[in-house]
């Protein structure tokens, strides 16, 4: 039976990683309706009306009421009691431990049909969520790097759009001519946000912190961590506004960002969704990257205040501080040891 048996939607993140999900799923099932949204907009229970056994969700968190269920994010693998339960109720689970979420998809539904229109694409997917990508590529800010950062909540129809190219089997060279001047004005755009991140970046105990909130931007880790050097260690970026809210995409929430700086010719020993689970119960993603809201100090209040950022920051940069005792990663070090002595 196919994994695609009753699905009816998609519900996937509106990154290149979700997008590719969704688009080989589509591939395989044309008349797939696929619905962009945010992890904390789904963790709220805002959209679990689109959510049921016709729903597959893609690199997103864990809903045991949709159907099936596509993900490679640490913090959302379902617990084995959980996976239990949703198999036992007719989901499908496919968590896979890869570099992205569309190589789970890709690896699931290889063997189905025809995918090779998607093998040049495939491993710059897995390369820029896992960290993969080098500094000399992501400086050279090439055509794939610009269309990945072109996807946002902001801009539907763009997504769609790209969504609808990758499915149907258009090539990723004639992707990239049909949207030459929409990357052509991204590659500008940058210029001018170097100089702003530049101002912007303060380092702390080898953690770089860029404060990008109420500007409007919205950038990856690559960009903080190219600048800051090679010598820190990871970078948070505070994004989105302080009135903002997560049911708009054009004035999203006050949120922060956890990148380990990839750049480093050494595997990141810390787990920084330690640090995106830390104040948020909705925060989470890898150990390399991931993200959360900005919680008010007191939790009785609702709306955010100018204060609320300094306090979220002493919490996240004291539990930085002790990351050597608390947030070695299992994976690397699984008896804790200290990865220095």
């Amino acid at each position: 039976m196919s994994p695609l048996e009753g699905i009816i939607r998609v519900v996937a993140d509106s990154d290149l990683d979700g997008l590719m999900a969704a688009a080989i799923l589509k591939a395989s099932k044309p008349e797939l309706e696929v619905h962009f949204t945010h992890p904390a907009l789904l963790r709220s229970g805002k959209i679990d009306h689109l959510i049921n056994r016709q729903t597959a969700i893609c690199d997103l968190p864990f809903h045991p009421e949709c159907g099936l269920y596509l993900d490679h994010h640490l913090t959302n693998r379902p617990s084995e009691e959980e996976k239990r339960i949703f198999e036992n109720a007719g989901g499908v689970c496919h968590w896979r431990n890869t570099p992205s979420a569309a190589r789970v998809a890709y690896d699931l539904m290889k063997d189905k049909l025809d995918l090779t229109h998607l093998e040049k694409v495939m491993p710059i997917v897995d390369d820029l969520d896992s960290g993969g990508i080098s500094l000399d590529d992501f400086m050279e800010d090439g055509p794939i790097m610009r269309l990945s950062r072109s996807l946002s909540l902001s801009d539907p129809e763009h997504l769609q759009t790209v969504l609808s190219q990758f499915a149907s089997g258009m090539s990723l060279d004639s992707i990239i001519v049909d949207h030459s001047e929409r990357l052509e004005k991204l590659g500008n755009e940058r210029i001018n946000q170097i100089e702003i991140v530049k101002e912007k970046i303060r380092i702390v105990d080898g953690i770089a912190i860029c404060d990008l909130s109420n500007t409007g931007l919205r950038i990856n880790g690559y960009l903080v961590t190219a600048l800051a050097g090679l010598d820190t260690i990871a970078c948070c970026i505070i994004h989105g506004y302080m009135d903002g809210s997560i049911e708009d995409p054009l004035r999203p929430a006050l949120g922060a960002s956890f990148y380990a700086n990839s750049f480093r010719n050494e595997k990141n020993p810390y787990d920084l969704s330690m640090l995106a689970t830390l104040l948020d119960e909705t925060g989470g993603g890898h150990a390399n990257a991931c993200g959360c809201r900005i919680q008010a100090a007191d939790e009785c209040r609702e709306v955010l205040e100018e204060d609320d950022k300094e306090y979220n920051l002493i919490q996240w940069l004291t539990l930085w501080n002790a990351r050597d005792e608390k947030m070695l990663r299992k994976d690397i070090f699984p008896q804790g040891e200290n990865h220095l002595q």
